[in-house]
C-alpha cells in the first residue's frame, strides 16, 4: 500500500467515527409545546449559567444549564408565569442567576460602581489638568533662569 493511500484511510475512519459526535451535540430536545418553548428561550436570554458565568442559560451546552432548562420547563408546563420561574430561580440560585439583578442594598454598589469610578477617574483628570495649569503658569523667576543656564554652559 503507498502512504498516501494509508493517510487518506486513515482520515476517512476518523470523519466517520467522529460524525456521530457532531450530531448529538447539535441535537436540541423536541418541543411538545412551541409556546413553552419560545418562552423558555426567551427568559433563559436573561438567566445566566451558573457552570459557564458568563453565558446565556439558552446558549450553554453544560449539564446544569440542560437541568436548568428542564426544570424551567416542566414548571411553565404546570402553569408558573416568568415571574413565577424567575423567582424561583434567584430563590434557589441567589441574583447571580440574574443578568440584569434588582436594585437593592446589596447590589447598589454593582448598580452605582461604574458612575463612581467615572467620577473619580474625571476629577482626578480635572485635577491633573489644573495642576499642570499652574505649572505652566508660574514664571521662571531669575535665580531659576541662571541655574538652568549653568548647567546648559557646563554640558
Amino acid at each position: 500500500m503507498k502512504p498516501g493511500r494509508i493517510e487518506s484511510i486513515l482520515l476517512a475512519v476518523l470523519l466517520t467515527v467522529s460524525l456521530p459526535a457532531q450530531a448529538d451535540e447539535a441535537a436540541q430536545p423536541n418541543a411538545d409545546d412551541a409556546v413553552i418553548e419560545q418562552r423558555l428561550v426567551d427568559l433563559a436570554e436573561d438567566l445566566r449559567c451558573l457552570v459557564c458565568q458568563n453565558e446565556s442559560l439558552a446558549g450553554s451546552q453544560a449539564a446544569l444549564a440542560e437541568d436548568l432548562r428542564r426544570e424551567i420547563r416542566a414548571q411553565m408546563k404546570a402553569g408558573k408565569d416568568d415571574r413565577e420561574v424567575v423567582a424561583y430561580l434567584t430563590e434557589r440560585y441567589g441574583d447571580f442567576v440574574l443578568y440584569r439583578p434588582p436594585f437593592k442594598p446589596v447590589t447598589w454598589l454593582l448598580w452605582l460602581g461604574p458612575a463612581l469610578f467615572l467620577g473619580i477617574g474625571g476629577g482626578a483628570w480635572v485635577m491633573t489638568l489644573r495642576r499642570r495649569r499652574d505649572m505652566q503658569a508660574a514664571p521662571l523667576d531669575e535665580t531659576k533662569r541662571a541655574a538652568a543656564a549653568q548647567l546648559l554652559e557646563e554640558k
